[in-house]
């Protein structure tokens, strides 16, 4: 793995932010759009698929076993699949990068399978443990050699035929349930997921739009109960990727911080599923306004209005946790400008991401002038009541790109420049970050 050069930026106020701007497209659709388009038997096309670096480790990766992925001039991507269960032998090592989801997913491919398949990663996505998804995917008969701790790189031998399993998720995890649905695929029988808590629900939608033979059932005490009829036959779609509720996360917040700013913020998917942040905000009195709300690819989405607004702190309710798991760096950042207090709590999940999110946020955070306790599973945040944070610090991302686009923001609610120590990390998620937060007026030295 080569080591690539930090890139270190400063972000500072410069006043009121304005204008329209449109994020890249949804990751985690666009990671299942690619895996699914490659075990259908024909061509799907994909349009709006995010283009950064973790959603082209996963095309790699499915090219290497048999796919043919190309991307047209106009921008859309088209998808010769291979069909289930047809997957080839990888030549080489699947380098994941900086993905998590890549690799827990293709993990879960793979493993229904009878092939092999090494994954390795970054230093940061070499940290992260893959025991839970190890777990499962054993008990259908799949076999692991990992590095210690259940890390990369990690070599696994797929099994056909594989066992169906019930597997009941030990914690709210997206990631692991898509993994053992993705193995049911070419598993006979049927696989069945119990998730005590509801979690992202794009893989559901998606299987079925692919023709599986999915039902999911809910229980009165909110639990969901996902059965898949395996050894499945996957017919190519037209898919269109809505743009990332994670990645309009920044821009929101800057607009909502910044004293002054108006902006519109297009195409952004509202699955309910992911937009926790935007309820948690509207609970802390942001001014945030769903226009031309429509359905995108079996997708809620809509145009945001944010305007620049007086937050109040709130006690964030633990169960939104699943709902907005990846937006609470950016929250928290909303949290130091508010007024009063804001707790959070029920958030281990941010520990073994790709850096420790609590850890991280609550260390620059206070670098920068902010007011934060840190406890096991959250944070508590006394913030300034709209005054500007102090800044005038360099911050730490730790590799991770939500800590880096975090910071970013905050340093535009700052009285001095806040420095990133490294804004690489980003080019995984939103490639266009920088110039997206300059077109509304932002200044990056």
């Amino acid at each position: 793995m080569h080591q690539v050069a930090p890139t270190p930026a400063a972000f500072k106020s410069v006043g009121a932010l304005s204008g329209r701007v449109r994020v890249p497209g949804d990751k985690s659709i666009s990671h299942r759009s690619l895996m699914l388009s490659a075990l259908a038997v024909g061509e799907s096309r994909v349009e709006g698929l995010l283009e950064g670096e973790d959603v082209l480790a996963t095309a790699a990766a499915m090219r290497a076993m048999g796919a043919d992925i190309k991307r047209g001039d106009d921008g859309c991507w088209t998808v010769q699949g291979v069909g289930v269960g047809a997957l080839l032998q990888p030549a080489q090592a699947l380098d994941m990068g900086n993905s998590g989801t890549s690799t827990r997913l293709l993990m879960g491919l793979v493993a229904s399978h009878p092939i092999s398949a090494t994954f390795v990663g970054d230093a940061s996505l070499s940290k992260r443990p893959m025991n839970r998804v190890i777990e499962p995917l054993s008990q259908i008969g799949a076999e692991f050699s990992a590095s210690p701790g259940g890390r990369l790189p990690l070599m696994l031998r797929g099994i056909c035929p594989a066992v169906p399993i019930e597997y009941r998720l030990p914690v709210a995890s997206a990631q692991v349930k898509s993994a053992v649905l993705l193995a049911g695929l070419n598993t006979p029988g049927i696989t069945r997921v119990i998730e005590p808590v509801p979690t992202r629900d794009h893989s559901e939608r998606m299987l079925r739009g692919f023709g599986a033979d999915l039902m999911v059932e809910q229980e009165a005490d909110g639990t969901r109960i996902i059965a898949l009829r395996g050894e499945a036959e996957l017919r190519p779609q037209q898919i269109v990727v809505p743009g990332d509720p994670s990645s309009a996360g920044f821009p929101t917040v800057a607009a909502l911080i910044v004293p002054g700013s108006d902006v519109v913020i297009e195409n952004v998917g509202l699955n309910p599923t992911r937009a926790g942040l935007y309820e948690v905000l509207r609970q802390m009195g942001a001014d945030i306004t769903y226009l031309d709300q429509r359905e995108v690819g079996g997708e809620p989405v809509a145009d945001l209005r944010v305007r620049a607004s007086t937050l109040k702190g709130i006690e964030v309710p633990p169960d939104v946790a699943p709902s907005m798991i990846d937006e609470f760096p950016i929250l928290f950042v909303a949290a130091a400008l508010a007024e009063g207090r804001t707790v959070t709590r029920g958030l281990e999940e941010l520990r073994v991401k790709e850096s420790d999110r609590l850890s991280a946020m609550a260390e620059g955070l206070r670098a920068i002038g902010a007011r934060v306790e840190e406890t096991e599973d959250g944070l508590i945040i006394d913030g300034t009541g709209g005054e500007p944070l102090a800044g005038g610090a360099t911050v730490a991302t730790h590799l991770d790109h939500r800590i880096a686009m975090s910071f970013a923001v905050a340093g535009l609610a700052a009285r001095d420049a806040v420095t990133i120590d490294d804004m690489g990390p980003v080019q995984t998620s939103f490639p266009i970050f920088t110039d997206l937060m300059r077109s509304l007026g932002a200044e990056l030295r």
